[in-house]
């Protein structure tokens, strides 16, 4: 069985579980990764907008925490994405 089948036995919708699978597939040994949501949205056919519920899903349930990152002259990066040990 997957090590995710504990997915598919929580209240979280869909589009949560799908961009959690995206998250973990593509986290380093730190548990951390940094994608767009404009590139999750384009790789797994769903709306930047549902993207970011999915995220705001993930948050509330504790499967992930972001922060904010930035540019070097100050402008606004994508999210660091950490998965959360379960």
């Amino acid at each position: 069985m997957s090590r995710l089948t504990f997915l598919y036995q929580m209240d979280l919708p869909h589009r949560a579980v799908a961009v959690y699978t995206y998250l973990h597939d593509r986290v380093n040994k730190n548990g951390e990764c940094w994608p767009s949501v404009k590139t999750i949205a384009g790789d797994i056919k769903l709306s930047p907008a549902t993207v970011r519920r999915a995220i705001k899903d993930l948050r509330n349930a504790g499967f992930v925490t972001t922060q904010q990152r930035y540019r070097e002259h100050g402008g606004k990066s994508s999210l660091l994405f950490e998965i959360c040990r379960i």
